[in-house]
């Protein structure tokens, strides 16, 4: 099933805390934060409850996000930032290190994937859309990550929506990180 918003979510399990004004001042509630992406978040609740239209989403490192809630189902609630996209530091504190090491790793093996479906070699997509030698096959590797508007070319070369190389599914098996490996991230 297809779901409608303005950026693709990253799967992350981080603990934040959701904070509004109440009758009787501040309210903070422990939420985890399951899903995340440049325009808001999907957060787990401790219990049911109704909330504002309005509150703060603060994540463990201190990053603090003025959100509107979109939508809430029992203790599930979509968020989006108020203030529009996340910026790309923004984006980066959001997902830890390791996250971000997967997601890449996964972008990478989705644009193998779809690369080797079509036919080209990395040498012919890499001179298609722009990337100096080399940096596909690191990218594929998710050692690098491919920058968005050469991602948006290159899903157009390979027939396929930019959903699809950044979060369809899972085509590889991740193995765990070492220290250097996340070290390297």
């Amino acid at each position: 099933m297809s779901e409608l918003r303005a950026a693709t979510r990253q799967s992350t399990a981080r603990t934040g805390l959701v904070e509004f004004d109440g009758p009787r001042g501040t309210v903070s509630i422990p939420c985890t934060i399951a899903d995340v992406s440049g325009t808001g978040a999907r957060l787990k609740l401790d219990w049911s409850l109704a909330f504002p239209k309005e509150a703060t989403l603060i994540f463990a490192d201190g990053l603090r996000k003025t959100c509107r809630v979109v939508w809430q189902k029992r203790r599930l609630l979509g968020v989006a930032f108020a203030d529009g996209v996340a910026s790309l530091d923004e984006q980066a504190l959001m997902m830890t290190e390791e996250e971000q090491v997967l997601h890449r790793r996964h972008i990478g093996a989705q644009v193998r994937a779809a690369r080797e479906a079509r036919g080209y070699t990395e040498s012919q997509m890499a001179n298609l859309i722009g990337l100096p030698p080399g940096d596909l096959s690191r990218a594929e590797r998710g050692e690098i990550s491919i920058p968005l508007h050469q991602l948006t070319h290159m899903a157009d070369l390979l027939l396929v929506d930019l959903d699809s190389l950044v979060a369809g599914p899972a085509s590889i098996e991740s193995p765990p990180l070492g220290d250097a490996e996340l070290a390297a991230g």
